[in-house]
């Protein structure tokens, strides 16, 4: 997915579950974390987050970084759109 395509996902697309809007602040909060980590916190199952995360790669508010095996998801701070989503989330949990 380009750029142009990231612009063009809708905010209802993202925030639309309840799931995808737990991750999101998790991976705001801690920056990085592995599947499994990810799934204790959220309190979903492996292939509910993994669904969740694909919509959120595709969207560049998240990024999967491979180690071996190990796979980490890193909240991407540099997008401008994800960091104002970690500003709203910092405020409304502080």
């Amino acid at each position: 997915m380009n750029s142009e395509d990231k612009k063009h996902t809708q905010i209802d697309d993202v925030l639309s579950s309840r799931g995808r809007i737990k991750i999101l602040k998790e991976l705001a909060i801690a920056s990085e974390l592995n599947i499994s980590e990810l799934c204790r916190r959220v309190g979903l199952n492996h292939s509910s987050t993994k669904m969740h995360l694909k919509v959120l790669i595709n969207s560049g508010l998240i990024e999967e970084k491979t180690f071996g095996r190990i796979k980490i998801y890193r909240y991407r701070t540099e997008d401008l759109r994800a960091r104002s989503l970690k500003n709203l989330i910092d405020i409304w949990y502080s």
